[in-house]
């Protein structure tokens, strides 16, 4: 009962939350949410801009919530639904899946279950800010379908709940962290993993060989009836693409021309990813310009207020470690710790489904210990997972508070909260400094790391890790020598070449030293004593070169000259040699240059593969591409070179026949072959993959209509540059615009924007937002 009483007092002033499970509605509770509802609009102004920007005004964190979650529902109805029934558990309810499909989406239903479960516990724990702002991001989702149920015929009856929206801030244990366990377990028992290549597609595997190499859907041979459903999941799991990330710079005063203190960001993620641009001003509270993530109220990874700004970008540290226990042979279910007994904890948990016409339900079985989820019994042996993440539930209050935030050490004492439990932070502010973290909440190991493929038997809890190490010893750098900060997702330690961090300077269960073409790239364009204005970061931003190229590209020559060409290979070589190693829209010779490469590295291994998928991964050792691989020693000129010259001229003569068979010719513009594609609009773009050393990140699918052409499937998508004077100045783009409804005016109206490299002033002050608006209105109030 007295859950039911929680959720009463929650709901109320926020949706007409039927209380189900008392099997009864409230008619008072739907008659007070209609008077919250106007109530909160009547709090909330909003401006829409340029591109339908949308700017909040609010007299409160909860009217501020409401406008929030009416306008992601304007914008992105059908997208916010389905993100917030999977958090709540319910995606196999509504959705008539095949058999195999229908098990694979109960079981996920089940585990978003658990983190519901934790959300609904957790949720009186948030600071009443936080509170308030969910509170109000929950009623504006509610408002908008009460407004217009029309879109939402498919969800009947549909009502979110604080829980629904909590539940996306909620952290588990990485599936992929115990995917590469157990396939690792099964390698060393049986030698071998098995590859169902046909459970999934990997975005980026047009080829068997890349789906192979990738090992993203292994089947767990040594176990294939496990009943364990963490084994389950894991095995379904999949790794994003290589090129997801980001890049991020920032430069000192005196750096700049203004003396002011710039921030870049620039993430590179799938376009379906859900940015959502957006500015928010509570008097009192904060003023914020950033990106509120589709379905999630709080959940900001970048952007700035008038004191200062930030940015995320991934990083890798090893938050999980196995551990495996003796199982009691006295007693099922229970393991040996400390020379006790200790009972695994059961959960069941009940998903429905649907099939046909009709609903259904199944059970699923969890087993946990305190220290983590089961994820193996084998052996005499139970093993368990230990995450650092696991269960935390603050992140999105931690946001909140880094948005609040006035100066540095307001912002730093909100990381310190540590609920963020990964992702470099890059912050620049309004009075000069410059700061990066490599943040981790990273275990403080009494052993060294498993790296996700051993686990460490313990028979004592001493023998596992108990804390995080201190934030203060994780890698970080404040105005730094040089003035400029910036990472593109390799490790902490070239952040500023004039400051390296060395690697024994920390645990050896940290990174070691990693520094690729993209992060070279990057040093390339700001590691130099230039200052830049705002604009100048934008130009740099998008660089076009191709840095692979500059690397490979002479020893190709030389080996194609010396292989008797035929007369078609003199013209490519021609070709190459005027080309200018970008991936400009109109550049000339980067088409074959990529499909060469594709198939020179797909080849170094195995010569019978096709060689063309479009982000080709280093599964060959660097040893068989480069002449010089990557050495710390020569972090920013290596590798370089060809390790294999026959192989390459090989790979060249396949590499003509197949752009023409691919492509229709060799030589073409690298425009005409990839496209920015949204609705009925078609573009050249520029851009390619990390991997090739390219900044400006762009990876490619087929073209839906198009055989000879590839389209944009995810790289750059939302990127701002801000500069921190008296009023931030910033500029800004969001490829794939602020709604996925076609029939917005706001779906595909920064695409031509995005292919020209350009970016659109950013508006901040209440008298630019006024001077720019194009629509002002009341969230929730009918026009």
């Amino acid at each position: 009962m007295r859950h039911l009483i929680i959720l009463f007092v929650l709901c109320t002033g926020l949706s007409a939350c039927q209380l189900s499970s008392a099997g009864s509605e409230n008619k008072t509770q739907v008659k007070n949410s209609q008077a919250a509802y106007k109530e909160l609009a009547q709090q909330a102004v909003i401006r829409r801009t340029t591109h339908g920007i949308p700017h909040i005004d609010a007299e409160s964190l909860e009217a501020a919530g409401f406008a929030l979650g009416f306008l992601q529902m304007e914008d992105h109805a059908h997208r916010v639904t389905e993100i917030l029934l999977k958090a709540r558990g319910e995606w196999a309810k509504y959705y008539d899946f095949s058999q195999e499909q229908r098990m694979d989406a109960i079981d996920d239903d089940a585990a978003s279950r658990l983190e519901y479960n934790r959300a609904v516990e957790t949720f009186v724990q948030l600071e009443p800010d936080t509170q308030a702002f969910i509170k109000g991001f929950t009623a504006g989702l509610n408002r908008y379908i009460a407004l217009y149920p029309e879109e939402f015929s498919q969800w009947p009856a549909l009502d979110f709940t604080v829980y629904d929206v909590h539940a996306r801030n909620i952290a588990s244990p990485s599936n992929n962290s115990i995917r590469k366990f157990l396939l690792a377990y099964a390698k060393e028992r049986t030698g071998e993993t098995s590859i169902d290549e046909e459970a999934s597609t990997y975005e980026q595997a047009n080829t068997k060989q890349a789906i192979r190499s990738s090992q993203q859907m292994a089947n767990l041979s040594f176990n294939p009836d496990d009943k364990n459903i963490w084994s389950r999941l894991a095995a379904r799991a999949t790794e994003p693409n290589p090129d997801v990330g980001s890049n991020v710079w920032a430069f000192a005063p005196e750096r700049t021309v203004s003396g002011n203190a710039i921030l870049m960001r620039n993430p590179h993620l799938s376009w379906d990813a859900g940015y959502y641009e957006a500015h928010i001003n509570v008097p009192g509270q904060f003023n914020f310009y950033g990106d509120f993530r589709v379905g999630q109220a709080i959940g900001i990874i970048g952007g700035f207020n008038q004191y200062l700004g930030w940015s995320t970008t991934n990083n890798a540290p090893d938050l999980d470690e196995v551990y495996s226990f003796d199982a009691d042979p006295e007693k099922a279910n229970h393991y040996m710790l400390d020379g006790i007994s200790v009972a695994l904890d059961r959960e069941l948990v009940d998903v429905e489904y649907k099939f046909g016409n009709a609903v259904g339900t199944q059970v699923r079985e969890f087993w946990s210990s305190v220290h983590g989820p089961v994820i193996l019994r084998d052996e005499g042996k139970i093993y368990v997972m230990k995450s650092a993440g696991n269960g935390e539930f603050r992140s999105g209050e931690q946001f909140f508070k880094m948005m609040k935030a006035q100066n540095f050490e307001q912002w730093k004492a909100a990381m310190k909260m540590r609920a963020r439990v990964s992702s470099n932070l890059t912050y620049a502010d309004v009075e000069g400094n410059i700061y990066y973290v490599w943040n981790a909440s990273m275990p403080d190991r009494p052993h060294g790391a498993g790296n996700d493929t051993q686990a460490f038997h313990v028979t004592r809890s001493e023998q596992m890790w108990q804390a995080f190490i201190p934030f203060e010893d994780l890698p970080q750098l404040k105005n730094p020598k040089g003035g400029y900060l910036r990472n593109e997702n390799d490790t902490f330690h070239f952040t500023n070449l004039n400051e390296v961090f060395p690697p024994e300077q920390f645990p050896a269960f940290y990174p070691e030293p990693k520094l690729r073409l993209r992060s070279q790239h990057s040093i390339e364009l700001i590691h130099n004593d230039t200052k830049f204005s705002l604009e100048d970061v934008v130009k740099l931003k998008h660089s076009e070169r191709m840095l692979m190229a500059d690397r490979v590209k002479p020893d190709l020559l030389e080996a194609l000259e010396q292989a008797d060409p035929s007369p078609e290979m003199l013209q490519a070589i021609a070709l190459l040699k005027q080309w200018d190693n970008t991936v400009a829209i109109d550049s000339r010779g980067a088409v074959l240059f990529k499909t060469w490469w594709n198939r020179y590295v797909s080849t170094a291994d195995s010569e019978d593969v096709d060689g063309t998928p479009e982000s080709v991964g280093y599964s060959a050792s660097a040893e068989k591409l480069f002449k010089q691989v990557w050495s710390p020693d020569k972090p920013t000129t290596t590798p370089f070179g060809l390790a294999d010259l026959d192989r390459a001229v090989e790979s060249f003569v396949w590499a003509l026949k197949a752009a023409k068979r691919k492509y229709g010719h060799w030589n073409l513009a690298w425009g005409d072959v990839h496209r920015a594609v949204i609705g009925d609009v078609d573009l050249p773009v520029a851009g390619c993959t990390g991997m090739l050393g390219c900044y400006r990140v762009i990876w490619y699918n087929k073209h839906d209509t198009n055989k000879q052409q590839l389209k944009v499937r995810g790289g750059d998508g939302w990127v701002f540059a801000v500069e921190f004077g008296k009023v931030p100045k910033a500029y800004s783009v969001l490829a794939y615009g602020q709604s996925s409804k076609q029939g917005s005016e706001h779906h595909t109206d920064q695409l031509l924007n995005f292919t020209n490299n350009e970016m659109t002033d950013v508006v901040y002050t209440s008298e630019d937002i006024l001077n720019a608006a194009i629509r002002e209105y009341r969230p929730g109030i009918e026009e």
